[in-house]
């Protein structure tokens, strides 16, 4: 430890002395670890860590599904009942339903939040450790209980101890609260931000158009099981597919092939995982190909320093100091460098999950997509601090300890290798410069991928366009009472200054969701199976006005007028419905069937994204929102959207108070103008531009920097040859071209082998690029030709201070 600490104070000493050098290394092992940080930090967020309930090692999320097929649907509630009561392998199984809007009080005017309704015994079987108070007890399925999330808390009821046993007004209705949930549990699901949680047995109450408690044909329950002690997943699996033949035979209508298939709780949605765990791999590539970069980089730094200390370590090998002992002092140093660098980068990375944490997706639900650097990161980081220290030290401190007695204190250079060019220094960097192009090219995608989403045609007019939404429903409104608020409302706003067109919707488009049923031609017979006539189609609820809002063109037919609930059903539909249904022949007048109604065609409009800008065109049905308003309402409430001609801060103050003058006590959200909606739905190209934005420019600057770097040391290597060529005749253009010669070397080899990794790595992005092939040819052209005239310029600076030298004082150099 002794020996240690003078290494420690020795290394110290030297940082103080070189504070450029140092600098250098800092900031460019800084950046590498914080990128790899920041990456961590979302990987452990959404892949490595464990849902937040007591030993999450043995509670697992149950999903049902058809045999033989890998994903997933929910439970209805018959068939967990039956689970639950035949099922020996679990100690507990709790269900929960997972969306459930709700309109709170407390402090100022309520608010919209979301919840769940879960199983009395959900608590117990998560084991959730309340901040105060209980859970739910096994006898209160029914009781009008709630349990409020820390956040809900805090921000209604000032987190006030005294809550437990008070009751709160929950969509018109009281509920006594019996505990406040940690701050760390926001549900069992990955991102869900649930608020608050109730007993199932009120989830009548408060969500319409449940599915019938006795109904096996209805999916509407996610279920979480606790495995017994001493059970096994092996042996949890066996059971459920026994029981799964067991209600197969018991219920063949509704159970026939079906199966039963868990997962950790907490895991990523099976749907999405595929396309996230893409996503999370590109990302840990880029980073691992900066910290890369970055440690070449640093150990070009490093060996330009080893030059100037062979000398000193020639003399400690003469006072009797073993090779062993100078090459621990000397990463000891290496590895204090990195130690620091990654304490940059921690510092780093702590502003970089701030940043990302501001994204949002244009999702109608609460989801919590925070980011941050947790003790996993920390630690993680420390261990690659350490091995990058090693990484970048190893060489150059090996080559320093083996300093040669004689010509080390005559002040040679042992590093020297006359004749030969492909020296430790020329293979780093060039793999610098190889790994920057990867870098570069996976930047360029992204960034022409950003380029393509922003121009997509969506369809509709986004500026001028204000919304804002309430939801009558969960302040007790009934049907009839909805209808009348918003036509008085949208009857009111359309007269305000400056308004042009206002309508409400049942859902906006590109918010990641929505209504979607099979439908089909009047007439054409249903059929089961995968050559089913009903098609799946997007279905949207308007009001009248709603396309001159959007500036959605009419093609053919009308709009709707005010249509009266006991009306024959009409709707809208787009082209690409019109074209998959009628083909070339008219629409307008024709029926479709699907949703449980019929319904006649009036208009065909143009495509419009529904869903994701990603997507394909998809067939759409608008239908007349108070034709359908009773008999399926919106979960997430109505949208009322505005085109205005005046400033939009302006239209959406007099739309609130507008809704305020109506019932002040109705809770206003969603409330933006169309374009930052808009923005949201950019929100996976704008990521993955920004990172690998990031991270292809620190990796061009600091390949850029080490090719700069060597050229130099080549140049003061190589004062005297040029003073002694200056002095026989030769011109200083070409002393210029002979250094730049020189770099073009290194340059034009490693852009061969970068173009070859980038190729075979640019297949990987193909599922989250946006109208751009992997191999984009404007791309894998423009990168390259960038990439080499920077380091063009990175030859060219050391290449012009060489052809200046003064012949006379290049003889005299030493």
């Amino acid at each position: 430890m002794a020996t240690w600490r003078q290494d420690l104070a020795h290394a110290l000493r030297r940082f103080s002395k070189t504070p450029g050098l140092t600098s250098a290394v800092l900031l460019s092992i800084g950046l590498g670890i914080a990128a790899n940080a920041t990456v961590f930090s979302i990987v452990s967020r959404f892949v490595l860590r464990p849902a937040p309930v007591g030993d999450p090692g043995t509670l697992l999320s149950l999903h049902t599904t058809t045999r033989g097929e890998r994903c997933c649907n929910e439970f209805s509630w018959p068939l967990f009942t039956d689970l639950r009561g035949q099922s020996r392998s679990f100690s507990g199984i709790a269900a929960y339903y997972e969306l459930l809007p709700a309109s709170i009080g407390g402090a100022g005017e309520p608010e919209r939040v979301w919840g769940q309704a879960v199983s009395a015994d959900f608590f117990d079987v998560a084991r959730i450790r309340m901040e105060i108070g209980r859970g739910f007890a096994r006898d209160e399925e029914r009781i009008p209980a709630i349990v409020l999330s820390r956040a809900l808390w805090e921000r209604r009821f000032g987190a006030a101890p005294g809550i437990i046993g008070k009751p709160v007004n929950l969509s018109g209705r009281p509920f006594t609260v019996v505990g406040v949930a940690p701050a760390s549990f926001h549900g069992i699901d990955l991102v869900l931000d649930s608020e608050f949680w109730v007993p199932l047995g009120n989830v009548e109450q408060l969500a319409a158009n449940l599915p019938s408690r006795d109904s096996r044909f209805q999916h509407w329950l996610a279920v979480v099981g606790r495995l017994s002690p001493g059970v096994s997943r092996v042996q949890a699996a066996a059971e459920l597919d026994v029981l799964a033949q067991r209600f197969a035979r018991s219920y063949p209508d509704a159970e026939k092939n079906g199966a039963f298939r868990f997962e950790t709780a907490g895991s990523l949605p099976p749907r999405d995982r595929s396309a996230i765990l893409v996503f999370l791999a590109a990302l840990t590539g880029a980073v691992l190909l900066l910290l890369g970069i970055a440690c070449a980089n640093v150990a070009n730094l490093l060996f330009a320093q080893v030059t100037s200390r062979h000398r000193e370590m020639a003399v400690r090998l003469a006072l009797g100091a073993t090779r062993g002992r100078l090459l621990r002092q000397m990463l000891t140093e290496s590895v204090l460098l990195s130690v620091g660098g990654g304490i940059v980068g921690i510092a780093l990375s702590l502003w970089a999950t701030r940043a990302l944490s501001a994204f949002r997706l244009p999702a109608p639900v609460p989801l919590d997509l925070r980011v941050g650097v947790d003790a996993k990161v920390v630690l993680a980081t420390f261990l690659l601090s350490v091995g990058a220290g090693m990484l970048c030290g190893l060489a150059p401190a090996w080559a320093a300890s083996r300093a040669a007695l004689s010509g080390g204190l005559k002040g040679e250079d042992a590093l020297a290798r006359p004749g030969r060019f492909w020296t430790l220094r020329h293979v780093l960097v060039v793999s610098q410069i190889a790994m920057s192009l990867v870098l570069l090219c996976a930047t360029g995608l992204f960034l022409r991928s950003l380029q393509n989403a922003a121009a997509i045609d969506v369809g509709f007019r986004s500026r001028g366009v204000v919304m804002m939404a309430v939801d009558p429903r969960v302040h007790g409104y009934t049907a009839e009472r909805t209808a009348r608020l918003l036509t008085r409302l949208r009857d009111r706003v359309v007269v305000l200054p400056g308004v042009a067109s206002a309508a409400w919707t049942d859902i906006v488009p590109l918010s990641l969701g929505g209504r979607r049923d099979g439908f089909r031609v009047e007439g054409a017979p249903p059929r089961a199976g995968p050559d089913s006539s009903d098609r799946p189609v997007d279905l949207y609820m308007v009001t009248p006005g709603y396309f001159e809002t959007m500036g959605i063109s009419i093609v053919a037919g009308r709009d709707f007028s005010r249509e009266g609930s006991s009306a024959p059903k009409v709707a809208v539909i787009n082209q690409v419905l019109a074209r998959l249904f009628f083909g070339d022949e008219p629409a307008i007048g024709r029926r479709v069937v699907g949703g449980g109604a019929t319904y006649q065609i009036i208009g065909v409009v143009k495509n419009v994204k529904s869903r994701t800008l990603g997507e394909d065109l998809s067939p759409v049905l608008y239908r007349s929102l108070t034709q359908n308003l009773e008999g399926d309402p919106s979960l997430m409430g109505y949208s009322l959207l505005v085109r205005s001609v005046t400033a939009p801060a302006g239209v959406a103050t007099s739309i609130r108070r507008e809704i305020h003058a109506l019932d002040p006590d109705l809770a206003v959200f969603h409330s933006e103008t169309m374009d930052q909606h808009l923005g949201k739905a950019l929100f996976l190209p704008r990521l993955a531009g920004t990172l690998f934005g990031v991270f292809g420019l620190a990796g061009l600057v600091l390949a850029a920097i080490g090719l700069y770097g060597v050229m130099s040391y080549s140049v003061s290597r190589r004062t005297r040859e040029i003073g002694i060529r200056l002095a026989l005749g030769a011109q200083r253009g070409g002393i210029q071209r002979l250094v730049v010669r020189q770099g073009m070397r290194l340059t034009v080899p490693a852009i061969g082998l970068g173009l070859v990794g980038a190729l075979a790595s640019a297949k990987v992005f193909a599922s989250v690029l946006y109208g751009i092939r992997p191999h984009d040819r404007m791309t894998f052209v423009v990168v390259p030709l960038f990439l080499t005239a920077v380091a063009l310029l990175a030859c060219w600076i050391p290449s012009r201070r060489a052809a200046r030298l003064d012949p006379l004082a290049a003889l005299r150099e030493e």
